[in-house]
C-alpha cells in the first residue's frame, strides 16, 4: 500500500520538530561534527477508504479492521493526542430533489452527519483485529483515519457473499488509501457485464476525476468521463457502459484527478459467472508480477496495457512450485502503444499453484506496462472468477484481514532471489493467541501456505507478512467460501503496507547564521 500523502506530510513535520530541537540545543565535542543518517519513522497517520459494498439485497458483509503490533510512534507536539483507527460512513450524495429543497436538503445533510459520526469498525490495540457486520444493499462507503500507534500498517476489507442471482459470487477488497492515479487493465462494456468504478473521496473538500479508457484498438470515445465531481466525504459509482456507446470486452480503465485525492476500485458482474472486486494495479513498470493463482483454476486471462509511446515485448513466466516455466505457445505478448492486449493462458497451472511475471524480452528496453490476471475457477454454472493485479512486493511488512477458521491460502513468490519471510497469524477479533511460522521461497517458484488458525480462536483474524533476508517477495491471499456447490472465491494481493517514511540525513551547519 501507498503511504498517504497526509502519512508523508506527518513524517516532515515531526523531521522540522526534531530538526528545530537540534538547532536549538548544540551539542559539545566531536559529536558536533557527526552527521545524521537517514533513517525510517513510523508514519503518524493513515488514511483508508472502502466502496459501497453490494446493490443487492441478498448481500452478506463482513467489515474487519487491524493495525500490525511492533512499530511505536510519537504524538509529535501533543503528548496527549489520541491514538484512533475509525471506519465511518461516508456521506450519501444527495438526489436532486432534495438539493433543490432548503428544508429537505438541511434534513437530509442532519441525517447522514449524524450517521456518518458513528463509527462501524474501530480499532482498540495493534494486534488485534475488529469485525462488523451489514447485511443488504444498504451498507455504505466507509472512509477512515487512523492516528499515532495505530497509523503504521494499519489495513481494512470488506467481504461480500451474494448467494443467488445473476451475479452471485464472494466480493473481496482490501480498503484503499486515496491517491491520484489508478490503472485497471481487466475491465469492460460488454453487454454480459456490469462494470461499476467506485470513486470515494475521504476529504473535506470536492475531488474531481476524469476517466479513460483503452481498448484493443486504442483510446475508447467517451464524452461525459471527464471532470467526474466526487463531493468531499462522499462517494459515486459510474457504470462503465455509460460513459461510450462501444461494447469492448477487454478494457484498460484510467483514473486521475484534477484535484483532490480519491480511493477508486472497480466491481466487475459477469451475468451467470460471478463477481468480485478488481483493485487498481501496481505503477507502470518493466517487470510485474501477479502472485496467487490458484492450483485449480480452470481459465487464467492476461490483460496488459502499455500507457507509454512505445509498444513493449514481454516473456510471459509462471512460477511454479518447483521452477520458472513459458507457457507453450505463450511464451511472449507484444503490446501495442496505448492499446489493451489479452492473451488466454487456460488452466495454465495445471493442479499446482503459481504466480505470473513479465519481463521485458530484451533487458536494454524495458517498457512500462500495467497488467491484472482474471481467474476462474469451477466451469459452467458453477464457475467464479477473481481477480489478481499485478502488485509491489511485501517489502518491509504487509497485512491482510478477515481470515477465518478455513478457506485462507497465503501465496508467496519470489521471482528473483531466494527469500524467507516471517507470517504472523494475529489473535482473533474474539479471542485466541498471535502465532509465527517462518518460510524460505526458493528463487523463481511459488510456495502456497495454509495459515493454521490462532490458539482460541473466535471471530476473525489477520496475516501479516515481513520480508526476512533475500527477496523479493510479492504475495497475495485467497479466501474460498463455498456455497451450493460453486467455490466462491476472491483474492487480495499484498504490498508493502508503507507503514514507514524515510527521513532524510541531515546535520547541523550554523555557518548559515554567520554574517
Amino acid at each position: 500500500m501507498k503511504s498517504t500523502h497526509l502519512s508523508l506530510i506527518a513524517g516532515t513535520v515531526a523531521l522540522a520538530a526534531i530538526t528545530g530541537f537540534a538547532s536549538l540545543n548544540v551539542p559539545e565535542g566531536p559529536a558536533a561534527e557527526e552527521t545524521a543518517t537517514a533513517s525510517s519513522l513510523p508514519v503518524e497517520r493513515s488514511s483508508l477508504v472502502c466502496p459501497a459494498p453490494s446493490t443487492s439485497d441478498l448481500a452478506e458483509t463482513r467489515y474487519t479492521s487491524f493495525t500490525p503490533p511492533g512499530q511505536e510512534t510519537g504524538k509529535g507536539q501533543d503528548e496527549d493526542a489520541k491514538d484512533t483507527a475509525e471506519l465511518k460512513p461516508a456521506l450519501p450524495v444527495l438526489d436532486d430533489e432534495a438539493e433543490t429543497d432548503p428544508e429537505k436538503a438541511e434534513e437530509a445533510a442532519k441525517k447522514a452527519r449524524a450517521k456518518a459520526d458513528r463509527p462501524v469498525l474501530a480499532v482498540k490495540e495493534p494486534g488485534r483485529p475488529v469485525l462488523a457486520e451489514a447485511n443488504g444493499s444498504d451498507a455504505p462507503a466507509l472512509v477512515g483515519t487512523a492516528t499515532g500507534t495505530l497509523a503504521p500498517g494499519w489495513a481494512a476489507q470488506q467481504t461480500t457473499k451474494v448467494t443467488a442471482g445473476g451475479a452471485r459470487g464472494l466480493l473481496g477488497v482490501s480498503c484503499t488509501a486515496p491517491d491520484t492515479d489508478f490503472w485497471f487493465p481487466g475491465a469492460s462494456t460488454a453487454r454480459s457485464r456490469q462494470d461499476y468504478l467506485h470513486l470515494t473521496n475521504p476529504d473535506a473538500g470536492a475531488a474531481v476525476a476524469d476517466i479513460q479508457l483503452f481498448g484493443a484498438k486504442g483510446a475508447v470515445t467517451s464524452e461525459v468521463g471527464d471532470g467526474i465531481t466526487v463531493p468531499a466525504r462522499s462517494s459515486v459509482a459510474l457504470l462503465l457502459s455509460t460513459l461510450t456507446d462501444e461494447s469492448v470486452n477487454d478494457l484498460t480503465a484510467h483514473v486521475t484527478t484534477r484535484s483532490g485525492r480519491v480511493g477508486a476500485v472497480l466491481l466487475s458482474a459477469d451475468d451467470g459467472s460471478g463477481t468480485d472486486w478488481l483493485t487498481a494495479a501496481a505503477d507502470p513498470s518493466g517487470t510485474l508480477v501477479m502472485p496467487g493463482i490458484p492450483a485449480d483454476a480452470t481459465s487464467v486471462q492476461l490483460v496488459a496495457f502499455a500507457p507509454g509511446e512505445n509498444d513493449a515485448d514481454v516473456k510471459v513466466q509462471l512460477m511454479g512450485k518447483n521452477t520458472t516455466f513459458a507457457p507453450a505457445g505463450n511464451d511472449t505478448l507484444h503490446i501495442k502503444s496505448g492499446m489493451t492486449a489479452t492473451v488466454d493462458l487456460k488452466d495454465i497451472t495445471r493442479g499446482e499453484p503459481g504466480s505470473l511475471r513479465l519481463t521485458p524480452v530484451e533487458k536494454n528496453r524495458a517498457t512500462p506496462i500495467v497488467a491484472a490476471l482474471q481467474v476462474v475457477r469451477g466451469t459452467g454454472a458453477k464457475q467464479e472468477y477473481a481477480y489478481i493485479p499485478a502488485t509491489g512486493p511485501v517489502g518491509a511488512r504487509a497485512s491482510v484481514t478477515d481470515n477465518r477458521a478455513e478457506g485462507s491460502t497465503l501465496s508467496l513468490a519470489a521471482p528473483g532471489a531466494t527469500a524467507t519471510v516471517k507470517v504472523t497469524t494475529s489473535a482473533g477479533s474474539e479471542g485466541g493467541e498471535a502465532a509465527v511460522e517462518t518460510y524460505t521461497v526458493k528463487a523463481g517458484t511459488t510456495m502456497s501456505v495454509t495459515p493454521k488458525p490462532p490458539a482460541g480462536f473466535k471471530g476473525a483474524y489477520a496475516l501479516t507478512v515481513e520480508t526476512v533476508s533475500g527477496g523479493p517477495v510479492h504475495a497475495s491471499r485467497a479466501l474460498v467460501l463455498p456455497e451450493d456447490g460453486v467455490q466462491m472465491f476472491t483474492v487480495q494481493t499484498l504490498p508493502d503496507d508503507g507503514g514507514t517514511v524515510v527521513v532524510p540525513s541531515a546535520r547541523q551547519d550554523l555557518s548559515v547564521l554567520d554574517d
